[in-house]
């Protein structure tokens, strides 16, 4: 009989195994050296001088997509070469390829980056697969930061919850094409890179997208169903000697701002104002980072992107604030989504997105050694609309276990707050553990969490949270499956937990219930011979499962088959079906009058188009139709995009619900359209005008923003926001906002 012990032993030395096969072979046979030049060179795309002509290169990439099967050679070819010296990394690039370049866009960091062609490096100083910088540019100059966190993100699945664009740093490029070759010059900073002095070999990659043929190209090959920026598979960058020890690195932002507001709907006169404050920047060693923040301006964030809300729970909106997205894996990345017991927007926003002042903040963040990442942030909200102030403390540990895995820990705090002082019968507390389990290739994973709240005047009992889960991916297979739990007395102040709130229609009343979820995915991904029209076919299935904690009441429970084809030309076709079994535990208002508490079971059918994505002209199409609770629902989507390259952006964003339900019910029409206009007349002059019109919100919101970037990292905006009432089209509220900030080097 086989005991549990030897089962352990099977699976840990199945793992081990896994562990052992792929980068340590792949870090072997990919290696770039890099020598010190003495001599200085002019960022100017231009690879003319003497340490250029005497660098080591790396070539012969891969193709990592669409196919990857017997390491296909890349269709086009690249050369890259490193060289540094006391202040900068050296980066030189030569992309060959036809002049007949897509870029989506001249504005940094853009959404449509990653859409045309581009070059990028992912630098892992650590070595340890668990933290990268990523710096890309484009044939326009235009450039792209971010940071690359562990997390194995499987292609086409829209995951890329591991890479966080809000990152932003001040680093030198410069480009020069060719007819047959574009040219590439970086120099970064060390001083904006976190590394030991002493660490001598860094993880490295490279890849190119060349959308002609919508293909990916990666040095380190990269296995098809991940992304190319996946940790796992990185080569490696062999300095002759230790990279300079960096002395000194502080960065002051001070702003100023000016606004005018008015709100007739309040009945409250226009009020102008003056505003200031400072972030800074200090990096406390060349791996832990020191941000602060004095009275900050979010100003010119954009607003949100509105959606039509089908549930009977609040939709989750994304983070839009620089301040709280650098680094915020540290924090935000406990629990699984939906459920997260760290939420940023929690902080300085109301539940309509509107501003509650922050006085000041502070964020410690970065790897205390190269096993240990630590991330520890206070901020405080001052009193606003009659309601007190709070400070909030979030504090995270990042254990690295093995390869890729972690062990993980947090503790966050909301203590409420007077003028002179905390008020300690107003608080809310999380804490929890989590382990993170990856083999080293990314195939295999599994996780498990638990954590508890304390609030005051709510009981002790059933005030937890655990989630366990796990899945595996191959080229061609991927499955998934999780199950949590949420007690009726977790609270997560802090947090996003949209399941535990229920809405009762009719006593205008909100119930707090814990309750359980079970999510399983699965997904088979055919890929055709290698010159075919189609890249591949998938097939993919959902099941997801809500029921309450206590009486195992249901809430809801679906499932989902849909199948997707993907052609070489980028355009994507998939149709669906989703029978779907709804609980509403107390009454609920789509239309005219609230539904009955109750079981509905229904069935829906839907299909969507996508055009060829690279053309200047391109389209979205959707339509699905069938049951709503016990009414009927058809809902259409259009999206068209016109690019006037590079300089323009034209898009129109449509959705239709109509909603009917017997008579005594009620129908309702939603309309969601929005309209954007993105100008761009040089890499860093900018203006953007969006138009949201929401029959469900009753706004017709209008959001305009001129951005001049005037010196590296420093800006001029002047935003322009107007609200209007749809059904009585009547003014709401409007402001306008002059902010000028300047990046300091001390």
């Amino acid at each position: 009989m086989i005991t549990k012990s030897a089962i352990a032993l099977i699976l840990l030395t199945f793992l081990t195994s896994a562990w052992s096969q792929t980068s340590k072979t792949l870090q072997d046979q990919y290696q770039l050296h890099i020598v010190r030049t003495g001599e200085a060179i002019r960022i100017d795309g231009r690879l003319d001088e003497q340490p250029w002509q005497q660098a080591e290169s790396a070539e012969n990439f891969w193709m990592s997509f669409p196919v990857d099967d017997e390491r296909a050679p890349a269709d086009i070819q690249t050369e890259v070469y490193f060289t540094y010296d006391d202040q900068y990394l050296y980066v030189g690039a030569i992309c060959y390829g036809p002049d007949d370049y897509v870029i989506k866009s001249l504005k940094r960091d853009n959404l449509g980056f990653w859409e045309g062609d581009a070059f990028s490096i992912l630098l892992d100083p650590v070595n340890e697969r668990t933290n990268a910088f990523s710096f890309a540019i484009n044939p326009a100059n235009v450039q792209s930061d971010a940071l690359v966190n562990g997390t194995t993100m499987r292609r086409g699945t829209g995951n890329f919850s591991g890479i966080n664009d809000a990152w932003d740093n001040k680093w030198f490029s410069a480009v020069q094409t060719d007819t047959d070759r574009w040219t590439v010059e970086m120099a970064i900073p060390f001083r904006i890179l976190r590394y030991k002095s002493n660490q001598t070999v860094w993880g490295l990659n490279f890849a190119r997208g060349e959308p002609r043929s919508n293909s990916w190209h990666t040095w380190s090959p990269v296995p098809v169903q991940f992304i190319s920026m996946d940790l796992g598979y990185t080569g490696t960058l062999i300095w002759d000697q230790p990279p300079p020890a960096v002395k000194t690195n502080i960065s002051v932002i001070p702003y100023l701002s000016a606004s005018s507001q008015n709100n007739p709907e309040l009945g409250e006169p226009t009020s102008t104002g003056f505003s200031a404050g400072v972030d800074a920047k200090v990096a406390v060693t060349s791996s832990l980072n020191l941000d602060l923040t004095v009275n900050p301006d979010f100003s010119q964030v954009e607003v949100d992107q509105q959606v039509t809300n089908l549930t009977t729970f609040d939709v989750l909106f994304p983070e839009r604030r620089l301040f709280f997205l650098e680094n915020s894996d540290l924090f935000s990345d406990f629990g699984i989504p939906p459920m997260r017991p760290f939420f940023s927007r929690r902080i300085g926003l109301d539940e309509e997105g509107n501003t509650i002042p922050i006085q000041y903040g502070l964020r410690l963040s970065g790897n205390i050694n190269k096993d240990l990442r630590i991330g520890l942030m206070n901020m405080q909200t001052k009193g606003f609309n009659d309601q007190p102030g709070n400070n909030y403390t979030s504090l995270a540990l990042h254990r690295q276990m093995f390869k890729r895995s972690v062990i993980r820990g947090y503790f966050h705090n909301r203590q409420g707050t007077s003028e002179q002082s905390l008020r300690f019968d107003d608080y809310n507390r999380t804490a929890g553990l989590e382990f993170n389990f990856v083999t080293q290739d990314g195939s295999t994973r599994a996780f498990g969490g638990y954590g508890k709240s304390f609030s005051d005047h709510v009981s002790d009992r059933n005030n937890s949270f655990y989630n366990i889960g796990g899945g595996y991916d191959n080229r061609t297979i991927s499955v998934y499956s999780n199950l949590a739990g949420v007690g009726d007395n977790y609270y997560a102040d802090l947090g996003f937990i949209p399941t535990q709130e229920h809405y009762d229609a009719i006593k205008d009343t909100t119930y707090h219930l814990g309750f359980n979820h079970l999510f399983t995915r699965a997904s088979y991904t055919y890929y055709p011979e290698k010159d075919g029209k189609i890249i591949s076919h998938t097939w993919y299935f959902n099941h997801m499962r809500d029921w309450t904690s206590r009486a195992s009441e249901l809430i809801q429970n679906s499932f989902r088959i849909n199948y997707n084809i993907n052609w070489r030309n980028t355009s994507m076709f998939l149709v669906e079906m989703t029978q779907q079994l709804n609980q509403l535990l107390y009454p609920f208002n789509f239309a005219d009058e609230p539904l009955p508490s109750g079981k509905y079971h229904y069935l829906t059918l839907g299909a969507t188009y996508v055009t060829d994505q690279r053309k200047l002209f391109s389209a979205l199409l959707g339509v699905s139709t069938g049951g709503f609770y016990n009414g009927k629902r058809n809902q259409y989507q259009l999206t068209l995009s016109y690019r006037k390259q590079p300089w323009g952006k034209f898009d129109l964003n449509f959705e239709q619900n109509n909603l009917r339900f017997p008579e005594d019910y009620g129908e309702v029409n939603l309309l969601l359209i929005g309209p954007r206009v993105e100008i761009n007349f040089s890499n860093n002059l900018s203006w953007t005008t969006f138009l949201q019109y929401n029959t469900q919100d009753d706004n017709f919101n209008i959001n305009s923003r001129f951005q001049w970037r005037y010196q590296p990292m420093s800006d001029i905006y002047l935003v322009y926001t107007d609200n209007y009432a749809v059904e009585y089209w009547g003014p709401k509220n409007r402001a306008v906002v002059l902010k000028v900030n300047y990046w300091l080097n001390l």
